[in-house]
């Protein structure tokens, strides 16, 4: 039996990184768009600034997340194909990413020139949650949690 506090297993083990590693980006981007929001109906500064380096450590928490699922395709399956179930969750993780880009890089821009945000940044902001959260759903399939039983 493994004992649940060991170091070497956690570290080492094929895929238990990325399910680890993932939880990371999905809190701080959908922490960062609800203190978006709280930020435009308050019109507190601190929140805005709240979401900001939420979205900018969601951002670059991206790139060991998608790092770390590429690196479980080739030690789980050693490479093959991808098919099915996994490829989809491989698109929608790629497009998540993109989008949490997306919307940082609309922040980071409004920043720099000193002015408002933009309003399109509210239905680009809703479309990336609702496709980290079904990148999310389709990833427990893959690692067993919705699964029956």
């Amino acid at each position: 039996m493994v004992h649940p506090f060991d170091l070497k297993t956690a570290v080492l083990a094929k895929h238990a990184q990325h399910i680890v590693l993932i939880h990371f980006p999905i809190a701080l981007f959908i922490t960062a768009v609800a203190f978006d929001l709280m930020a435009h109906w308050t019109k507190r500064r601190s929140l805005a600034d709240a979401a900001y380096y939420n979205l900018l450590v969601a951002a670059l928490s991206t790139i060991p997340v998608l790092a770390t699922g590429i690196l479980a395709w080739q030690f789980q399956l050693e490479g093959r194909k991808l098919k099915g179930i996994l490829l989809l969750h491989l698109i929608f993780a790629c497009a998540s990413s993109l989008m949490i880009w997306l919307v940082w890089w609309v922040n980071f821009r409004a920043r720099r020139r000193t002015e408002a945000l933009p309003g399109y940044r509210f239905p680009i902001e809703l479309l990336a949650v609702v496709l980290v959260a079904l990148t999310a759903h389709i990833g427990g399939f893959l690692s067993g949690v919705n699964t029956p039983g």
